[in-house]
């Protein structure tokens, strides 16, 4: 089985990582450097379910379909990962854990098989360490204390609406 583990040290607090990778008006920023996905009826309920929508490429339809299976603010938030048209149920995890005054954040995603699956979880992983070091941390730094990005912030213009 492959799998794809991923750990980045934040110099924000949990509240505010938590905030950025659960916020639906701010996943798309920090995704941008991957597909651009944007949440489309997710809340951090457990059972709760939701896509991540992205632009489609040939032979993919651009859509995630999804269940959130834990949650624990701002520690831990897990859900199921499927394409749309099918295939293999992964499993997504984010764990926050304080580290000092930021956040230490590790990224898991497993449950993928056999050579497809392999190929899938290098492709993604690939695609989640760009995400996670250049997109997270861009979006991050343009948070406010409360977690709300800045009124002159350089990514407002990128929002979905």
């Amino acid at each position: 089985m492959s799998e794809i583990h991923i750990v980045r040290d934040y110099p924000q607090a949990p509240q505010q990582v938590w905030r950025a990778v659960t916020d639906p008006q701010l996943v798309p920023l920090w995704t941008a450097t991957g597909a651009g996905a944007r949440p489309e009826g997710f809340e951090a309920s457990v059972g709760a379910r939701f896509k991540f929508v992205a632009k489609p490429k040939p032979g993919w339809s651009g859509v995630v379909v999804c269940t959130v299976l834990e949650v624990r603010e701002p520690e831990l938030l897990r859900f199921s990962w499927q394409d749309e048209g099918g295939g293999a149920v992964t499993d997504v995890a984010y764990r926050l854990e304080a580290l000092g005054s930021g956040t230490r954040f590790t990224y898991d995603h497993t449950g993928f098989t056999g050579p497809g699956g392999f190929v899938m979880a290098k492709i993604l992983g690939n695609v989640r360490t760009k995400m996670l070091t250049q997109g997270l941390t861009a979006v991050l730094n343009e948070l406010d204390d409360s977690g709300n990005l800045r009124p002159d912030s350089v990514l407002r213009r990128k929002q979905f609406h």
